[in-house]
């Protein structure tokens, strides 16, 4: 299988879907991520806390655009390195970028064309009103792209077209397993990363810069993937919404449904324990 990830920001593929990626890498699985910003602005947390100091390290006060650049770019290929990402597309535009442009939708077309991902992974977007997230811009662009590598003609445009299998949202902050109380919006795939979490752990500590090392990897992945995981019976999950509607030959059961006892698997994955397997060194 070939996968895709198309998010804003150098961070977003592993905080998001990390271990996912993690467990395809492990099945031997080719994972390209598509980066649209450079992130030299977006949570610039270890120079802006520099220069708040009296004596203040010269060498981050004085890092310009193409240094702070370089080091998130630096952050994400040893984070990648862990995860088992076997290629970063760098496009380079602003991270204050808030509207869908036709020339980022023309490069991640070619890119969709280039690469043929059976899978893209995107953040899922936050609502109509809410356009200049440069998240749910990421999304949007990735949607047209999709559109436009599937009209692709071989005596037009010098490549084939190609079409997407199926795209999964991440991000949607809907926590309820139970489609009725939600009125049908929710997540309704979930993945569990609790064999792969020292991974995404550890790719997430490589972000120093931006203060996601540390303390804050290990409070997201037991407060966000914890409270997924518990929904979903595990200890750890990553959420996803699908974008396209899956045909099946017979109703699905999984294994892990299957398998599991309702009655006290809140015991089992709750003897999970993040900051113990995982102490801050």
């Amino acid at each position: 299988m070939r996968i895709m990830t198309v998010y804003a920001h150098p961070a977003d593929t592993i905080t998001n879907c990390g271990g996912t990626l993690a467990l395809h890498a492990d099945a031997g699985d080719e994972i390209v991520a598509v980066i649209l910003t450079h992130g030299g602005r977006i949570h610039p947390n270890v120079y802006a806390e520099e220069a708040r100091k009296e004596d203040a390290d010269p060498r981050l006060t004085a890092a310009g655009r193409t240094e702070i650049i370089e080091n998130k770019k630096e952050e994400l290929r040893r984070a990648a390195d862990i995860i088992g990402i076997g290629t970063i597309e760098f496009l380079d535009h602003d991270d204050l970028m808030s509207t869908v442009q036709e020339d980022v939708v023309d490069q991640v077309a070619e890119l969709i064309a280039e690469h043929r991902p059976d899978v893209v992974i995107a953040d899922y977007p936050q609502n109509p009103a809410v356009t200049n997230s440069t998240h749910t811009v990421a999304t949007m662009v990735l949607i047209a792209a999709m559109d436009r590598a599937a009209s692709f003609l071989r005596n037009l445009d010098g490549k084939e077209e190609v079409n997407v299998k199926q795209v999964f949202l991440g991000g949607l902050p809907v926590l309820a397993s139970d489609a009725l109380s939600t009125y049908g919006v929710r997540n309704d795939l979930m993945i569990d990363i609790t064999s792969v979490v020292g991974r995404k752990i550890a790719a997430m500590d490589c972000f120093a810069s931006q203060g996601y090392d540390g303390p804050f990897a290990r409070k997201l992945i037991e407060a966000s993937n914890g409270e997924f995981g518990r929904s979903a019976g595990v200890a750890l999950a990553e959420p996803y919404v699908r974008f396209r509607s899956e045909t099946r030959s017979l109703l699905p059961l999984t294994e892990h449904a299957d398998g599991v006892d309702p009655l006290t698997r809140h015991v089992t994955y709750s003897q999970f324990d993040v900051r113990r397997e995982f102490p801050i060194k």
